[in-house]
């Protein structure tokens, strides 16, 4: 399909930190969502925390799962919208590449350990992992992946950080965050992908796993609506294959409302291309009635089960392993492989070493290391 005029076109990108020629057969942002599939990174994502552990269920949602599911969501409203859907794809499938194991609460444990040496955000660490820590090529350390690419997987970065990104790589993909303009359509796209998908797959599972149940949802405007919506088509329908189709009515309708409020907003400033674009207002967006519900939501959603007690049980766990893991490599580097012990930079070097786990190597790790099994 043609692109829009604001859309990212491959042949206008702003380019890769090293040159290369241009693939005979793919887009510059085909090629680096062939990367960010073929790299070590990604394939760990099957294996790590984004509600409930591995070892909780076989069909609970992963890091890998729901990165799939974010770029699934993310092509549909691109298409529609004349976005560039390789670009979405690429951005979607490495967004959570640097994610700590035990999802966010190993992010707030490396955040603690890092404090005085730089502090961890996941976000920069996902551009440090797509630019400095894959180890695949020989004439660079990364992926080399287009500038569009590391912009949209840089969805938050502190002013600190964006300053010492902006001093590496001046007008790069720091600069925004210090100028305050906006990322591509594409990467604005990615975060709403992000959150439509993590909201419909955490009542999926929440309610899997017994932690949350129909009958609280009744608190949720949103889920209430397409409940009841499924049940005057299907007035027989219960349990699973009710929540299953209220789920896709909810993600049906928040795409929609997505495209049509877009649209509308485009239409509004009329960016005539990318760069325009990232001058306007954020102009990816729910409706206001939408944002409303989906905010609903994510309060309904933290409250009952992201501080459920079992999954506050769970989280004091799962920091225990990894404070514990970064004192013992920081006591000991020789403890972890050398290209990591050797690094000039000890605290950094192990903070990079346990992001890169799975939750289970670093539950392993962390007997070996203290003789003790904490899971």
């Amino acid at each position: 399909m043609s692109l829009a005029p604001y859309a990212s076109h491959p042949e206008q990108t702003r380019g890769r930190r090293f040159p290369e020629l241009p693939a005979p057969t793919r887009s510059d942002f085909q090629r680096d969502r062939d990367r960010i599939v073929h790299s070590t990174a990604f394939r760990r994502l099957v294996y790590k925390t984004q509600v409930f552990l591995n070892h909780e269920g076989d069909l609970f949602r992963t890091r890998l799962t729901h990165s799939l599911e974010v770029a699934q969501l993310g092509r549909s409203i691109a298409r529609s919208l004349g976005l560039n859907e390789d670009l979405v794809e690429a951005i979607a499938l490495a967004h959570d590449l640097g994610h700590t194991p035990f999802g966010h609460a190993g992010q707030d444990v490396l955040n603690e350990c890092m404090q005085g040496h730089g502090g961890f955000e996941h976000n920069l660490q996902s551009l440090r992992v797509v630019d400095e820590l894959e180890e695949r090529y020989p004439a660079y350390n990364g992926l080399n992946l287009a500038f569009e690419t590391r912009e949209g997987i840089l969805k938050h970065c502190s002013r600190r950080h964006a300053e010492m990104l902006e001093a590496q790589e001046p007008g790069g993909v720091g600069h925004r965050f210090l100028e305050g303009s906006q990322p591509s359509l594409e990467a604005q796209l990615c975060n709403l992908a992000d959150e439509i998908a993590y909201n419909a797959h955490d009542i999926d599972d929440g309610v899997r796993s017994g932690l949350i149940t129909m009958e609280q949802l009744e608190a949720v405007p949103l889920f209430v609506r397409f409940r009841d919506e499924t049940l005057a088509e299907f007035p027989q329908l219960q349990g699973r294959r009710l929540l299953f189709d209220t789920i896709r009515r909810m993600l049906s309708q928040q795409v929609y409302d997505v495209i049509g409020a877009t649209q509308a907003l485009l239409a509004e400033h009329m960016p005539m291309s990318a760069d325009e674009a990232r001058q306007c207002p954020p102009l990816v967006r729910f409706s206001a009635a939408m944002r409303e519900d989906s905010t609903a939501l994510k309060r309904f959603l933290f409250k009952e089960l992201y501080r459920h007690p079992q999954v506050n049980e769970t989280t004091a766990k799962a920091k225990q392993v990894l404070s514990e893991l970064f004192a013992a490599y920081v006591a000991q580097p020789s403890a972890m492989p050398s290209d990591f012990a050797q690094r000039g930079d000890l605290h950094r070097a192990v903070a990079d070493y346990i992001a890169g786990m799975t939750d289970r190597f670093a539950v392993r790790e962390h007997e070996r290391l203290t003789g003790r099994r904490v899971f």
